[in-house]
């Protein structure tokens, strides 16, 4: 199982909505590459070091817990991060013991901020004695860019896929409706999973058309699930996803499904703007 301090290894630091700097190099390529190409000439090591710029520190986290540049969505005492989705309101689902449960009707809810691209921590756990089955059983999703109201954006599928069958484009791990996960690595009922994620928001070109697509890498409980997928466009639970509307930054939500299973519970919940 890979470590959080594993992903925090990764140095995804930056600006939201940028894309990293580039390092710069001792020497002009156009330089180093004639002195390279120079008849008998032998490289330096320093002439392939780069110095600048110095990468920022970053104090990762313990046991899952948030690293020092993290935005906490979740401190285990109150949802002041969170508004419901249908009217903007304070978020109604309850908090008790570090942790909150979907409150199914009170409706899905999603962060206050907005963001582009970014690296996002989430626990979530399916209840002891769930029942129901395939997509009835222990449903909700996390949109990775909330693009609307209700079901509008790009999901993350949550699902109780342990000894549950259903369409594999549909179980937990998956990009729903678009991309299985490449393995199962859910935990039984009543354990804790985990979602490490790496988002990278499409981009749009003036007239409205894709520049490029979403990516998504996650690692569902350390285990690699979706590597680098590309996104062909928001989730659609009909028809073929496709981005028929430009968009910028956006709120991450939490789906509030309607399936009459016990409510799952969510805590632990940190971003990383990139």
């Amino acid at each position: 199982m890979l470590s959080l301090p594993v992903l925090g290894a990764l140095g995804l630091a930056g600006c939201a909505g940028q894309q990293p700097a580039p390092q710069s190099a001792p020497a002009p390529a156009a330089t180093t590459a004639a002195a390279a190409a120079a008849p008998g000439r032998q490289m330096r090591p320093e002439e392939t070091e780069i110095y600048t710029p110095v990468p920022k520190i970053v104090t990762p986290g313990v046991n899952g817990a948030a690293p020092s540049d993290a935005v906490v969505l979740f401190n285990g005492s109150s949802l002041d991060e969170w508004v419901l989705s249908k009217d903007k309101s304070s978020a109604t689902w309850p908090v008790s013991d570090g942790i909150f449960t979907v409150n199914k009707a009170a409706g899905g809810i999603e962060t206050k901020r907005s963001f582009t691209d970014y690296q996002l921590h989430i626990e979530w756990r399916i209840p002891v004695g769930i029942t129901g089955s395939g997509q009835a059983r222990g449903n909700s999703g996390v949109f990775l860019a909330s693009t609307g109201a209700g079901d509008a954006g790009y999901e993350l599928q949550v699902l109780d896929s342990y000894n549950n069958t259903t369409y594999v484009n549909g179980q937990a791990g998956s990009i729903y409706k678009q991309s299985p996960p490449l393995v199962n690595a859910m935990r039984p009922p009543g354990e804790w999973q985990t979602y490490d994620v790496v988002w990278t928001a499409p981009r749009f070109n003036a007239d409205g058309s894709v520049k490029s697509p979403a990516y998504v890498t996650v690692l569902h409980n350390g285990v690699l699930v979706q590597n680098h997928y590309a996104l062909k466009g928001p989730t659609q639970y009909i028809g073929i996803p496709s981005y028929s509307t430009a968009h910028g930054a956006a709120p991450i939500k939490l789906q509030a499904h309607g399936d009459p299973s016990p409510p799952i519970s969510f805590r632990n919940i940190w971003i990383r703007e990139l």
